[in-house]
């Protein structure tokens, strides 16, 4: 099979991004927040979707979450760049999270209202089986070669650069609309479904969609829009509006 170089990076984007929306929309807004409840098909579609893209587990996503705004920025938080410095955080994001992943207490603590369920038995939780999967598909579609590199960049890109951005920078540098020790970047809000409207959020947490201001923008809210539309989507979080008592510096 040959495949056109150029397809590479349009795979490797597609596939980042694919996750980076999932994982905003699905495990942040819908189930770490309750921002959003989904219908059965889309709950399935995103599980299949992260499973394949990152193997990772709801239920550790949601807790490590969950704990960090518990202890934003205060000892306890699990990946804070105020405790730890911004270089470790960017660097070694994944080694934070699945150090406070695998403690028992956390998940117990923090994720109670999401136990295992029969396809997190029968599927979702066979750890590195998705992403194996995932690039054996690649390499079905787009040759053994293709496909490894489309993995590696992907993997390299969500887990090295997104997530660590978010994590970092988003409480380090950046805009404020409100006042709480997160910053909005509005450049890599493009690239991390509007995650690193990060100031934003921390202000409401539940709300469903992250973006105030004009210049701001929130992809992951257009596919949240989008399936409201055809009904496998239901928004049910607060809406984040601006307040005078509630405005820092932007």
């Amino acid at each position: 099979m040959v495949t056109h170089v150029w397809i590479i990076p349009l795979v490797v984007i597609a596939l980042t991004q694919a996750a980076v929306v999932a994982t905003s929309v699905y495990l942040h807004r819908t189930l770490a927040h309750r921002a959003l409840t989904v219908h059965p098909v889309a709950d399935i579609l995103f599980r299949t979707v992260l499973w394949l893209t990152t193997g990772q587990r709801r239920q550790e996503w949601v807790a490590v979450h969950r704990k960090h705004h518990a202890f934003t920025d205060r000892e306890g938080d699990p990946h804070s760049p105020r405790l730890l410095g911004l270089w470790r955080v960017q660097l070694l994001n994944a080694y934070y999270y699945q150090r406070e992943a695998r403690n028992p207490d956390t998940i117990r603590k923090f994720a109670p209202d999401l136990p295992e369920d029969r396809l997190d038995r029968a599927v979702f939780s066979k750890g590195m089986a998705g992403p194996g999967l995932g690039i054996a598909l690649l390499c079905f579609l787009l040759g053994i070669g293709p496909g490894f590199i489309a993995a590696l960049a992907h993997a390299v890109l969500y887990v090295l650069v997104l997530a660590p951005l978010i994590n970092g920078v988003g409480h380090w540098r950046g805009g404020q609309n409100f006042t709480n020790t997160a910053y909005n970047s509005v450049a890599l809000a493009w690239l991390t479904g509007g995650e690193s409207l990060h100031n934003n959020h921390h202000a409401e947490p539940r709300a469903p969609k992250f973006s105030v201001r004009r210049v701001e923008f929130d992809p992951s809210w257009l596919v949240i829009r989008a399936l409201a539309a055809v009904k496998l989507v239901v928004i049910v979080g607060p809406p984040l509006r601006l307040s005078a008592d509630s405005q820092a510096t932007p």
